[in-house]
Parts: C-alpha cells; structure tokens; sequence
C-alpha cells in the first residue's frame, strides 16, 4: 500500500497546467431571510497531476464545493472552468457530455449496478457514451488496483472495499482530465479505506491522474499532496505535505479542540 503524500511530493514543484478553477464562485441556497451562504467568493486552482484534499467542518461549503467544479451544481456567481473550458453557463445536454466524457466520480455509497459484474460496472460510463475502452490502459487500471480475479463477481459478491476499487476502475478507465472522490472511504472499515486510499494514491504517481477528495478525516488527507480547509464558504488556510497529526490540530483552529468533523449535510 502506498504511504501518505508527506513522502510523495517533495517541494511540490508545481505541474504542468491547472484541471480546474474558480473564480468567485458563490452557491446560495433559499432567499430572502432564510439565505444560506455555502459558498462566499471562493477563489482555488486544482493543479493537474496532483492530489488534493478538501476538508472543513460540517455546514463548511466542502461538498458544495466539489460539486460546483464537477459540475453537478449550478453556482449562484463566479466563474468555473474544466481546463480551459469554462462550464458555468453550459447547457445541461453539454454538461452531461463533459461529465461523462472528462470527468470521474467516487462516492461514499459505491454507486454501483448490482446487475452487472465488475467489469461491466467498470466499463459502463464508456458503453453509454458508445465508445470502446483503451485495452491497454484498462489492463493497467485493473492490475494496478487488484482486481483480475474479481471481474466476473457481482457487486453483492464483493466486500466493501473490493466494491470501492470497482468504483475507483470505472472512475479511471476513461482517463478523465480530474477525478472527484466524495468520502469515497466513509462506508468502508479502516484497513479498506487505508487500500482506497492507496490506490487512489497510486492513480496519481503511477497513472498521472488528478485527484480531489472530500473528506472529513484527517488520516485520509493524510495522502494527498495539499489540503484546502473550508470555513463557513471560504478556503481559510492550506497545507502542503500534510500529516494526519498537523491536519488534525489545523481543523481544530475551525471547529474546537475535540469537535468531530463531518461529512454529513446538504450544504457541506
């Protein structure tokens, strides 16, 4: 298993280009009185072949955040771009092109077809698009994740984190320009997140992905190369190279010494 990101990315020479950007970006949630803020004028670059982590207290814009740059929200204000394309604005036909074809989601609840076995479920997003995968690069996928003797297993087949690295192949096998990882660990027990965790790891140094993870556990953002932390809408702080015991005393800074962080809330 690979070892958190503190070991990955000495200096963190910046790489070549930015996966996503927004600037400005604001999501209102109600009117009038009942106005909820989930996100205040964010500025951020997600840096392209890299890993970052997203983190904040409950309530804290994280969630919001990630769907915005995905593309899955609408956004109230600001600007949001996909390389250089930018999305906000886009038409929900050509939104649901660019999320399919460039872009890789995982998420907390695995999302997968119980019908289909791993390889179908893999394979998926590229059968609906009507394009064949790239035979080489999903061998690679599959071994890099483990997966060569589970591919005719259906989802009730397989544990937890086996469906995770299901979740994590289908996510990879279109080569996307970035991935979102939603608490892709939080249904999963601690020796299988510490695997998802690595191989999501493994996705950045060995496959040249782009990774962000939201998460609320200072352990996982513990492999990413940098973590944004949230408070109320706004990125308040940064950390390069994190552990878990740094990341854990800078979340207390926003939340109080012994709060627990969650991933929980519809304007997380």
């Amino acid at each position: 298993m690979s070892t958190p990101a503190a070991e990955h990315a000495p200096g963190l020479a910046p790489a070549d280009g930015i996966a996503a950007r927004a600037r400005g970006l604001t999501k209102a949630y109600g009117s009038g009185e009942t106005t909820v803020l989930a996100l205040d004028s964010v500025d951020v670059d997600i840096v392209r072949g890299r890993f970052t982590a997203v983190m904040g207290p409950s309530g804290s814009g994280k969630s919001t955040l990630m769907h915005c740059l995905a593309g899955l929200d609408t956004v109230s204000a600001g600007q949001v771009w996909l390389g250089n394309t930018e999305i906000t604005g886009l038409r929900e036909r050509e939104l649901t092109r660019l999320r399919r074809d460039r872009i890789g989601f995982m998420f907390q609840s695995f999302n997968l077809i119980p019908t289909l076995n791993a390889l179908e479920n893999i394979t998926l997003p590229m059968n609906i698009a009507g394009r064949d995968p790239d035979r080489a690069w999903l061998d690679q996928v599959i071994d890099t994740l483990g997966l060569r003797d589970r591919l005719k297993h259906r989802p009730a087949q397989l544990s937890g984190g086996q469906q995770q690295r299901v979740a994590c192949a289908r996510a990879l096998v279109s080569r996307p320009e970035l991935i979102f990882a939603d608490e892709p660990t939080g249904n999963l027990d601690s020796r299988a997140g510490l695997e998802v965790l690595g191989f999501l790891r493994e996705a950045v140094d060995d496959l040249g992905q782009t990774v962000v993870m939201v998460t609320h556990d200072p352990g996982a953002a513990a492999h990413s190369d940098l973590v944004l932390f949230l408070a109320d809408g706004r990125i308040v702080d940064e950390m390069a190279r994190p552990t878990a015991e740094a990341v854990l005393e800078r979340m207390r800074l926003f939340t109080g010494a012994g709060s627990r962080f969650s991933g929980d809330g519809a304007e997380d």
